[in-house]
């Protein structure tokens, strides 16, 4: 089982030394990849008709291709995943370039996961329909995936209209591995049909069971398995001591998923040290 950290954004100062320090730490502890989250805009909880929601206006969120594009460079070995990047409110074709680039300066370290999106308010005001995101984000999946593996696409769909274009240079994987996220049947049928792997949201692998189920169902439907995607579980530090985290992980290990991810945030650390050291006591648990 791979075994990787959250970046804890959302808890972290904006100082490019602890950033480094934390990637390069993250590295030499043995965990296989980092993860994080997106949000280009956050709402204000007192704007007009008001607003409910786990991030605010508050909340700081690192751009994840200029924060892995740095990162990258100070590290070697460690990969780096999207967990996941709000592709419907993104322009396609930016995107395709935007992670075939990376994926070059990492060697093919990177795997983009994607998912639909929760915050109306963030996605109106980047100029995109919120209730079209499940349709667009299929389109989108399949225009990343030509681009990444064509020098010219012709592509004719609902939202894209690609005329014998391409981008330049082209990523080292080709196709870059598309990972879905969100636990809805829609989703679970898309990860069926179009996905390399899925992010699951529960806490522990028996709440997940009977989404394990339904998409089991789904990839025989179309002549897929367990063994044709990845699954990759998140554990919350804060959930107890590290005899959970090794029953958490034995389960989900049990359950099939390939990858687990501690998330640091939540657990009441207050600075890029406290985060840091975190991940080592974790380290020294589980790895």
């Amino acid at each position: 089982m791979n075994i990787g950290v959250i970046f804890p954004q959302t808890e972290f100062p904006a100082d490019p030394v602890a950033i480094r320090e934390y990637a390069q730490t993250a590295e030499a502890l043995g965990f296989s990849h980092i993860l994080a989250y997106d949000h280009v805009l956050g709402a204000n909880p007192d704007r007009p008709g008001g607003w409910r929601g786990p991030y605010t206006h508050e909340d700081p969120f690192f751009d994840p291709f200029v924060l892995y594009s740095y990162m990258t460079a100070v590290t070697t070995t460690i990969a780096f995943v999207t967990g996941i990047l709000i592709l419907p409110q993104r322009q396609t074709a930016v995107v395709a370039k935007q992670a075939a680039c990376l994926d070059i300066l990492c060697g093919g370290r990177f795997r983009l996961g994607v998912g639909v999106g929760w915050n109306q308010v963030e996605m109106a005001s980047l100029g995109q329909d919120f209730h079209t995101r499940g349709q667009r984000i299929e389109e989108q999946i399949a225009v990343l995936r030509r681009l990444w593996t064509e020098k010219l696409v012709l592509f004719n769909g609902r939202w894209h209209h690609l005329q014998d274009v391409g981008i330049k240079p082209l990523p080292v994987q080709r196709p870059i591995p598309i990972w879905l996220g969100g636990h809805a049947d829609p989703v679970l049928r898309r990860v069926a049909r179009l996905g390399d792997g899925w992010f699951p949201n529960y806490r522990t692998a028996e709440q997940a069971r009977p989404s394990l189920d339904k998409l089991d169902a789904y990839l025989a439907e179309h002549g897929r398995g367990r063994a044709d995607i990845g699954i990759e579980a998140r554990l919350q530090l804060k959930d107890g001591h590290p005899d959970t985290w090794h029953q958490l992980r034995t389960e989900w290990q049990a359950a099939g998923a390939t990858h687990l991810t501690c998330n640091t945030m939540g657990a009441g650390l207050q600075t890029a040290a406290d985060h840091i050291q975190a991940i080592r006591r974790f380290a020294q648990a589980v790895l």
